[in-house]
Parts: structure tokens; sequence; C-alpha cells
């Protein structure tokens, strides 16, 4: 063989050597990248809903206070029965 040829062989095959070594490289940092970057962003978890904001129930007492006051407003003849039973369904909620 001669020397043109070997040298022609080696110079090809130094060539495609170097092209799949680079073609790697750019593969690996891509991929090192893309590690990096899943690593240094946290996922945001799914949160439920927040439940909807209910205004705080009257306690039992108050109820009573109320409903007290309702029976003396209709015993003294200022709440008509309709009205007296208006109210009383208003503050017991149904």
């Amino acid at each position: 063989m001669s020397f043109l040829r070997r040298a022609s062989r080696v110079a090809v095959a130094s060539s495609i050597h170097g092209n799949v070594q680079r073609r790697q490289r750019t593969r690996w940092a891509a991929e090192d990248q893309a590690k990096v970057a899943a690593q240094a962003v946290p996922p945001i978890p799914d949160l439920p809903p927040l439940p909807p904001q209910v205004a705080p129930a009257a306690s039992m007492d108050a109820k009573i206070e109320q409903l007290t006051k309702l029976g003396e407003l209709k015993a003294a003849g200022i709440l008509t029965d309709a009205e007296f039973d208006a109210q009383k369904a208003r503050i017991l909620g149904n």
C-alpha cells in the first residue's frame, strides 16, 4: 500500500472519529442541561380547590336570645303572626 493511500485512509478515519465524538459531546451536554434544568425547578403540586367561605353560624345562645326578643315583640303586639313566623324561620335557618 502506498504512503499516500494510507495517509488518506487515516485522514478519513480521523475525520469520521472526530465527527462522532463531536455529536456525542453535543448530545451528552444537552442531556446534562436538561437534567440540571429539571432539578432546578421543583414541580408545582396540584392543590385542591379552596372550600367556599361560609359565614360562621350563630351560637345556640344567640339564637335563643333572638327568639326570646322576637316572642316579646309578638306578645307586645308589635309583630303579626306572619312576621313572627318569617323572622323565626330566618333565625333558625329553615
